[in-house]
């Protein structure tokens, strides 16, 4: 168990930031949940029976009955169907079975079934698809300032207290002072959720429910007790709070992107088990009926899923549908390719960026040499204590003692923090490859590049009585900001890769944010630092600065659809000038830019029939585009191509290198900028090789005449390494003068053996949960 349990601490990183499995690059930078390994390996109770989600034909109302009669009409039909497939003497057991009900938004439910009861309910009429649960995960101040944001939270006010930001996370701890509800007004009169009695909702958190298999309230607290659903909620929408900082690291105001909005939290994570798809699609249902503007939810799953086996992206149609914008996290699987999860056209998803402030800590040997480490150090600085090399391999550090010493740790992956403290050891330092991010531990560390640790390790051969010193943490500038980080997941989207997947970048790294009052600075066993705001990394991170950047837009155009919400973050993101080989794979369009989005000119625009139509081009049949949609929704032959879903960027999938291609691509703007006639005019950039043309290239908008159509032609030949890339960057800009609405396009080969092999598990972290 303690060897199982060691591989598990290792790789909790920055997925379930902080929380529930928190991971960058395959190397340790964060333990702030443990794992529990049955629950991460299956989904059995050990009685044959396992969670499966049925999604099922809309029942018909009749339009004199309430709601309450409506759901108990629904909830009727889904028993029935449940008691054909169970049969017999099992029969009666069908209500006991339903873990949820999908009654308000979407239409279905969830039970525990044995594989046979689940293959009878497969035949019966009314049922449109079953699917196992899935487990998502957590993906885990000066970020706002540096996307240039200004602290606006009194003149604003008045508009974005009318916006509902819905949490789908680890919950939140009330009590912190970044959701305090002085100054707003009791919630909005279409608010229509609900507050746990276990719970104490106010004026800025205005609803809180838990969801854990069914479980009803009281015996489940929407309270967070571990930290990532409080950072999360503060980064979107908390209120400003001066001198924040973690034991004085990274000192200033801590605030969200819209202070004034309203948050509803739907704690649907937990720390051992995750995010189950039972528990994401009943918070789903009811964030979209209770009348939340934007659902933000900072998870991610193993891979990417075709969207009718996705439970996250199906629910996001359905927010869709009713005019909510969900902004997710594209997972903290990288820096390999293909590793993007959230790809459904419908949802934006959010890589994570630097910021321009850096976190380090210095390292100096005893010769005088010193080095600048990643680590988070709050502790009082470490000055000449011995170094020491565990002659051992790291895997049991049992019975060890090295009072006082700091010891040499090359394999950090194979390091247990309990076992480091027992030694009596003063601290550590450990080498690994991403020093973009730094990390808190439960005792002085410090991590440096490989070739830094070597140095040490050369010292330490060299030296008679070698020592070494941890400094407190400082912050630096980052000159090079921002940049996308190591863990942050790479496109292309693998399910439609004609869909630029991650769509925009926002700050994830080194975030502060408010923290849960009954957790610690890393969760471990032997830490009792506990803080009201906390340091941590990952797209989780990233993704409710998404969120409240798109929350900021609805607070100043309540009735944009949320295409023309999401093409307009997408359109005016600031282009990220990077060296790296992956570019929009790991950026997308760039940095989320809230204060330009707010007055895009143009957007792209998209309904519910164009997702369905999108939906029939990717192929799927009746049962699939039912179980997505809803609806009775049917595929007109011929279909039309992904490449013409009215989305803001542009993907080209290419045969290979090397192979000529002519992909021509159409696309509809719509005027949201200066009323009366106004002319845009298209600015095109390409790289050799790639020739970029759009007809008309002007754009004139007269009164009355909002929407133009045009079309883009991509063609050329691609080379390898053009510019260091795998594949070719242009783009293409409308201009009138006042705004530059720019759409992306990246040319890409399809054959590319690191992202269409047919591995098993494309993610470290969930492959080894389960070996």
């Amino acid at each position: 168990m303690a060897a199982a349990a060691a591989i598990i601490r290792s790789i909790v990183v920055l997925l379930f930031a902080f929380s529930a499995f928190f991971l960058a690059s395959g190397v340790q930078t964060g333990r702030h949940a443990k794992a529990s390994p049955a629950a991460a390996a299956g989904n059995g109770d050990g009685d044959g029976k396992k969670v499966y989600i049925v999604f099922t034909e809309r029942q018909p109302a009749a339009s004199e009955m309430s709601k309450l009669d409506v759901g108990a009409t629904i909830k009727s039909f889904h028993h029935s169907l449940l008691s054909d497939a169970l049969g017999g003497t099992s029969s009666s057991s069908a209500p006991e079975r339903v873990l949820y009900h999908y009654t308000r938004s979407l239409h279905g439910f969830a039970a525990r079934l044995t594989k046979q009861e689940k293959n009878n309910l497969a035949g019966k009429d009314g049922v449109l698809s079953i699917h196992e649960r899935v487990v998502y995960r957590q993906q885990t101040t000066r970020s706002w300032n540096f996307l240039g944001l200004p602290l606006h939270e009194h003149r604003s006010l008045p508009l974005e207290q009318n916006v509902i930001v819905g949490m789908i996370d680890g919950g939140i701890s009330a009590e912190s002072p970044s959701f305090s509800d002085d100054g707003l007004a009791p919630p909005p009169a279409r608010w229509k959720g609900r507050c746990s009695e276990f719970f104490k909702c106010n004026n800025k958190i205005i609803g809180a429910w838990a969801y854990s298999g069914g479980s009803p309230d009281g015996e489940v607290t929407p309270e967070d007790n571990e930290g990532h659903g409080t950072h999360t909620a503060s980064t979107a929408a908390g209120r400003a709070v001066r001198n924040a900082s973690l034991y004085g690291v990274a000192s200033g105001t801590a605030r969200g992107g819209v202070p004034g909005a309203r948050l509803a939290i739907y704690k649907a994570c937990w720390e051992e088990d995750g995010c189950a798809s039972e528990d994401i699609l009943a918070a789903m249902d009811d964030a979209i009926a209770d009348g939340v503007d934007v659902i933000s939810a900072s998870i991610s799953g193993p891979s990417a899923k075709e969207y009718s086996d996705d439970a996250l992206a199906i629910g996001a149609f359905h927010a869709m549908r009713r005019g909510v914008v969900t902004s997710v996290a594209a997972g903290n699987c990288g820096p390999k390719l293909g590793t993007v999860t959230n790809v459904a056209p419908w949802m934006i998803s959010t890589a994570a960026t630097t910021t321009d402030r850096k976190i380090v800590s210095k390292v100096v040997l005893g010769n005088g040499k010193h080095f600048l480490g990643s680590s988070i150090n709050t502790f009082p600085d470490m000055v000449k204590r011995a170094l020491i090399l565990d002659p051992g391999n790291w895997q049991d550090l049992e019975g060890a003692r090295y009072k006082g010493a700091i010891l040499l740790c090359p394999l950090p992956k194979f390091l247990i923090e309990h076992q480091l403290v027992m030694t009596g050891a003063a601290g550590v330092i450990l080498p690994q490859d991403d020093d973009s991010d730094s990390q808190s531990y439960s005792f002085p560390a410090a991590v440096v590049r490989p070739a830094q640790f070597q140095e040490i390790l050369e010292y330490y051969n060299s030296s008679r009585d070698p020592v070494i010193s941890i400094w407190n943490s400082q912050t630096v500038l980052d000159a090079e900001a921002p940049d996308v980080a190591g863990f942050s997941s790479r496109g292309p989207n693998l399910i439609t890769p004609g869909i630029l997947k991650p769509d925009i970048s926002a700050p994830g790294v080194n975030i502060l944010a408010a923290w849960s009052n009954q957790s610690t600075v890393t969760m471990e066993p032997d830490d009792d630092r506990g803080v009201p705001y906390n340091i941590i990394s990952g797209t989780s991170m990233a993704c409710p600065h998404v969120t409240g950047a798109a929350a900021y837009v609805k607070s100043v155009h309540p009735d944009w659809s949320p295409a023309a919400i999401i093409s307009s973050l997408v359109t005016t993101a600031k282009p990220i000038h990077s060296t790296m080989s992956e570019a929009e794979f790991a950026y997308g369009a760039g940095q989320v830019n809230s204060a330009g989005a707010v007055d895009p000119g143009l957007v792209y625009d998209a309904s519910e029939a164009d997702y369905a139509d999108f939906l029939c081009a990717q192929g799927y049949n009746t049962t699939q585009m039912a179980t997505v949609t809803g609806t009775n929704a049917t595929c007109s032959s011929p279909t039309s191509s992904v490449a013409d879903l009215n989305y803001p960027s542009i993907a080209v999938p290419v045969l290979n290198y090397g192979v000529s291609f002519s992909e021509t691509i159409s696309r509809t703007v719509t005027n949201v900028g200066r009323a009366g006639s106004v002319v845009y005019r298209a600015k095109i950039s390409s790289m050799p090789g790639i020739t970029v043309s759009v007809e008309p290239d002007e754009l004139a908008f007269r009164a009355g005449q909002k929407r133009r159509s045009f079309k883009v032609t991509v063609s050329g030949m691609l080379s390898p390494g053009v510019s260091g890339r795998l594949g070719a960057s242009a783009s293409v800009v409308w201009s009138d003068g006042k705004h530059e609405v720019r759409s992306p396009i990246y040319v890409f080969p399809q054959q590319m053996r690191s992202y269409t092999s047919t591995e098993s598990c494309r993610c470290k972290m969930y492959c080894d949960l389960v070996e």
